[in-house]
């Protein structure tokens, strides 16, 4: 079954053309890494099939329907969203933070927030002193792991994360990446964005390599090594989108 589905995606930018044609399929259970130098067009591709932005041409199927359209509503409540630039709210303490998605996920469902908030506390690996303190006064890491827990709490079908690991240190990395191969080895299925190819040869199951807007491979992360007769993903990665640079 595929959780996604991108056939000839098209979007132009301030009269640049972000995607050019961008085709991509996700099935269930993988863990899908898009993976591209900056500019490629990888946040622009993200944005549309979240429906936060409409696209030129093309088709997007995410769960079964078109972004934003008919019961997309109820549809995106199964769906976990981390953008890279996402910040928690500063005055607010860990557990309001936390709350605050609960209620978002659950429609104020009682039962429900509570056991989004239980399993919130579980995956971000914050002590409950922690979780009671404002945001404002957390490390970039502990930010970066709240919003994840805030992205997984409700057990989503899909969860789609932007450079989650953008800016933090190896420690936090660390425990980012550490959560990710938790959720997936329970089935979750992952979309991941990255210009990092070690993080992505860890944690994919498939990979996508984005260049100029276009998908120019995409596959196992056994079939990119052999498509491109490289070692490592890295070196796949540089044949598939380096051309003729040095």
């Amino acid at each position: 079954m595929h959780v996604i589905s991108v056939d000839n995606l098209w979007k132009t930018i301030k009269r640049k053309k972000v995607l050019r044609g961008a085709s991509l399929t996700v099935g269930e259970g993988q863990v899908y890494v898009l993976a591209g130098p900056n500019g490629a067009g990888k946040t622009t591709l993200i944005r549309i099939l979240m429906g936060l932005i409409t696209r030129d041409a093309g088709r997007v199927e995410v769960l079964g329907l078109e972004p934003g359209g008919a019961g997309w509503d109820t549809v995106k409540l199964e769906i976990g969203y981390l953008p890279e630039d996402a910040s928690p709210y500063d005055r607010l303490t860990g557990w309001e933070n936390l709350r605050f998605y609960a209620e978002l996920y659950s429609r104020g469902d009682p039962g429900k927030v509570r056991e989004y908030l239980e399993n919130a506390a579980a995956i971000s690996g914050l002590t409950r002193e922690e979780l009671s303190r404002r945001a404002g006064g957390y490390s970039r890491g502990m930010k970066r792991r709240l919003l994840i827990a805030a992205t997984l709490m409700h057990n989503p079908r899909l969860v789609v994360m932007d450079e989650p690991t953008s800016g933090l240190d190896v420690f936090a990395a660390y425990r980012v990446k550490r959560t990710i191969r938790s959720m997936a080895g329970r089935g979750y299925t992952f979309l991941i964005t990255t210009h990092d190819m070690s993080e992505a040869q860890e944690l994919a199951t498939h990979v996508g390599f984005i260049e100029s807007g276009r998908i120019v491979f995409q596959g196992t992360v056994e079939e990119a090594l052999k498509a491109y007769s490289a070692q490592s993903l890295e070196e796949a990665f540089v044949r598939a989108v380096g051309g003729g640079r040095g």
